[in-house]
């Protein structure tokens, strides 16, 4: 089927292909983070408050994040496994076929594929591809989705969207906190959040193991390429023997970027069959983006990530070198 990432002419036709399906599965990338897990529930709360049959799945076969089980819907997920194919798959916060992991069957199967995401490279893979790099997060997209699906907002929905767009602006405090974001946040509160709770649920609610885990990695930071970047990493062994989970690690590499006087910040994730790494940019005309898609990853400007195939000390050695002050 052909696609296209016009937003301006695939609004209407998303909202009417999803108001007239029978039955909808909503999923997010691999690993999902704050933005998937919130634009997931919110659409799938929002569909069903519009009468749509409409299930939230996960791109893999880990359970969903624990350090999201507040928000409302989250008892709602069912593994792909266990899901008949749909007439819509809605890839949320997910640029390209490979990051929808196991739910990629089901995705290529169903009869319509929506894309909605802000990925600025988003491959536009689906039959309607609802793309916004300038939106703040994937949920704002789909919070502005809502008068189109004739959906009031409810709590339960802000909230999602609200812990979305706070996750990935950074706590509002990144680039992309624009005044049409906050503005959006605004509305998001106006319609029942409440902001000092989520965001104590969010950031304020780390585990003694989580502790035990950030006290690793900050015991760790290492200052290179002459100043210019400050990374850390977290071993294979480190989840055992603290007790942490792994949806725990999602804004470490938000507590190493309060290193100051540098142009990059890495986390990198030592595991099974490679090096996850996680790349945050300080310096405002660093393309982290485009370094992490040079790795076969992706992500926006200021923030992405990559999975590489290499023991931990050789993913060390080959990120640094493309990074400012290295040796590349």
């Amino acid at each position: 089927m052909p696609s296209t990432c016009d937003a301006a002419t695939t609004e209407h036709a998303v909202t009417e292909a999803l108001l007239a399906a029978g039955t909808v599965v909503v999923c997010a990338h691999v690993n999902p983070d704050g933005d998937a897990v919130g634009a997931v529930l919110a659409l799938t709360l929002a569909l069903r408050e519009a009468g749509v049959n409409a299930v939230p799945t996960l791109a893999d076969a880990h359970d969903a994040p624990e350090t999201y089980s507040f928000l409302e819907g989250f008892d709602l997920y069912r593994p792909c496994a266990e899901l008949d194919i749909p007439e819509v798959f809605v890839a949320l916060d997910t640029p390209t076929w490979a990051r929808l992991g196991d739910a990629e069957s089901v995705a290529r199967s169903a009869g319509t594929v929506i894309v909605v995401d802000h990925h600025g490279d988003d491959a536009c893979y689906g039959s309607l591809n609802l793309v916004d790099a300038d939106a703040a997060s994937t949920a704002s997209i789909v919070w502005r989705l809502l008068p189109a699906l004739g959906v009031v907002p409810t709590p339960a929905i802000a909230a999602a969207c609200y812990v979305a767009l706070m996750t990935d602006t950074g706590r509002f405090s990144y680039s992309n906190a624009t005044p049409r974001a906050l503005r959006d946040a605004a509305d998001m509160i106006e319609a029942g959040v409440d902001a000092r709770r989520l965001f104590t649920k969010v950031y304020e609610s780390r585990t003694a193991p989580a502790l035990a885990l950030l006290g690793r990695v900050l015991s760790r930071i290492t200052i290179a390429n002459n100043g210019r970047v400050v990374y850390s990493w977290i071993a294979a062994n480190d989840l055992a023997e603290t007790g942490a989970l792994a949806e725990e690690t999602e804004n470490l590499v938000d507590v190493v970027r309060q290193t100051g006087r540098v142009d990059a910040v890495v986390i990198f994730k030592e595991e099974v069959d490679g090096t996850k790494v996680s790349l945050r940019a300080k310096c405002p005309t660093l393309d982290i983006g485009a370094i992490a898609r040079s790795f076969g990853g992706g992500g926006h400007f200021a923030a992405a990530g990559a999975t590489l195939d290499l023991p931990l000390d050789d993913a060390i050695a080959t990120v640094l070198r493309v990074l400012p002050g290295g040796a590349a």
